[in-house]
């Protein structure tokens, strides 16, 4: 069964409930923090995947 038939079409109001939720329960000072912190894990993930694509040199 098709995964997008079940969760439907994630529209532009549902990405701004999204946002308001996440704005509610972490406040607006918190925010920065949080993106920060996501976009660090993501930079050590891309660099962790290219390590393991890269063959080992002996």
């Amino acid at each position: 069964m098709n995964l997008s038939i079940i969760l439907g079409v994630i529209g532009p109001w549902q990405v701004i409930l999204i946002v308001a939720i996440v704005v509610l329960l972490f406040g607006g000072k918190k925010l920065p923090e949080l993106m920060k912190g996501i976009g660090e894990g993501m930079k050590e993930f891309k660099k962790a995947s290219k390590q393991d694509e890269t063959p080992a040199a002996k």
